[in-house]
């Protein structure tokens, strides 16, 4: 498992068509994809994973039917409640990215709960993107920026891409390194904009249910097949190696 990455980010793709196919509800088909997270958690954290997040509910992902969002924040209150105890068991740290506020109360605790309860693991950190965006996590960055200059807090001449980072619900996270999204799609859907600029992406047909520790691990392949330059030339990378 050399040069296995520090930091995999998963779209979770699927879950309505897998349903559809076999001719069940979307909300089973949520359930079916809860199934698969738990072995890509376990999965992950068995072979060294630092941090996987996960793309759970998207900020659009509030336009689709209220029966529909109802049973996916249940199903987020159960998964949380059901897991906990194996978070606390394998030094698993859970984490969220996104605008918890918008959550129902049901949720949002169960959220809250489980980050102060595995607030000290130190193991794998999980994180969750609950109502998020990332165009809509750059915006309010830039606009808690303009307001520390306008208060004197930041210099304009100070702003990096560290300063923007630390502005990011990402902040204590390191980049992705792996981008992984099933069902086929080609498109990273307003994710981790800022954080993925130089993340190597894998696309997978699989719809997310049908997704596989064979998979993850076909993807990790596939990311250490690749050489990551980062603008430079081969033989440059090959020196600084040196």
């Amino acid at each position: 498992m050399s040069r296995l990455p520090e930091h995999i980010a998963i779209i979770m793709d699927g879950n309505g068509r897998w349903a559809q196919n076999r001719g069940l509800t979307r909300i089973e088909g949520h359930r079916a994809g809860v199934q698969t997270v738990n072995k890509v958690v376990t999965f992950c954290r068995k072979i060294g994973v630092k941090s996987l997040t996960l793309y759970s509910f998207s900020s659009e992902n509030w336009k689709r039917p209220p029966g529909e969002v109802a049973a996916l924040m249940g199903i987020l209150k159960e998964f949380l409640t059901k897991e906990l105890g194996r978070m606390q068991k394998e030094n698993i740290r859970f984490n969220t990215i996104g605008r918890i506020d918008d959550l129902p109360l049901i949720a949002r605790e169960a959220v809250r709960h489980a980050i102060s309860k595995t607030r000290t693991n130190s193991g794998m950190t999980l994180t969750l993107a609950l109502s998020y965006g990332s165009r809509a996590e750059i915006v309010g960055a830039v606009r808690a920026i303009a307001k520390d200059v306008a208060n004197g807090i930041v210099k304009p001449e100070e702003i990096g891409e560290d300063e923007i980072n630390s502005y990011l619900d990402t902040s204590a996270l390191p980049d992705p390194d792996l981008l992984i999204r099933t069902s086929g799609e080609l498109r990273v859907s307003n994710f981790l904009l800022w954080q993925i600029a130089y993340t190597e992406l894998y696309f997978s047909k699989k719809l997310w249910p049908d997704f596989t520790e064979a998979d993850i691990t076909e993807a990790i392949a596939s990311y250490q097949g690749r050489e990551r330059r980062y603008g430079m030339t081969a033989s440059q990378l090959n020196t600084a190696k040196e």
